[in-house]
């Protein structure tokens, strides 16, 4: 992980005077571990999809522009950015979470290496592992009442994934 870091710290901003990471992939595949290991070896921060409320009949696409208004623009205009945490368990908006600008940001959820995302991204990472092992370790997470919901957003981020070409235009595949 460190030689990833040093490669990543030698690319050039691209948020600003940010070098903006996106840990993308599908649901259950181990992005948070992946991202939170890469930030360690990087010293910096993560901001999660899972800090947004992202509804789930509306899929991946919609909850990008909170983390755009309120942490990309900012920093791209060199300038911190903010947002207010989801608390999934409350179902209501949580702590306000400040957004340094710093060297480098990793940011990492389902759609954060977007195509439209891509010119503000230094460095983007996909991470996949097997579907039975993903939704295994979802319903683990989540519980087994949700398995209905999770066999939707599979099929909704499937198709996600394949219109925005997210996983082609990936730095690095990172199979768990």
């Amino acid at each position: 992980m460190q030689s990833l870091a040093r490669r990543i710290r030698a690319l050039e901003p691209s948020c600003g005077p940010v070098r903006l990471v996106a840990v993308d992939g599908p649901a259950g595949s181990g992005k948070t571990t992946y991202a939170g290991r890469l930030a360690a070896a990087l010293d910096c921060q993560v901001v999660h999809s899972d800090d947004f409320p992202v509804p789930w009949e509306e899929g991946p696409g919609p909850w990008f522009a909170a983390l755009e208004e309120s942490v990309l623009r900012p920093l791209a205009a060199g300038r911190p950015g903010a947002y207010r945490r989801y608390d999934w368990t409350r179902g209501a908006y949580a702590e306000t979470v400040p957004v340094p600008v710093a060297p480098v940001l990793v940011i990492e959820g389902v759609g954060t290496a977007r195509r439209s995302a891509a010119p503000l991204t230094a460095f983007t990472v996909w991470v996949e592992a097997p579907p039975d092992v993903r939704l295994r370790r979802v319903l683990h997470r989540d519980g087994p009442g949700l398995e209905q919901a999770w066999h939707a957003w599979f099929k909704a981020e499937e198709a996600w994934f394949a219109e925005d070409g997210t996983r082609e235009r990936a730095d690095l595949v990172h199979r768990t």
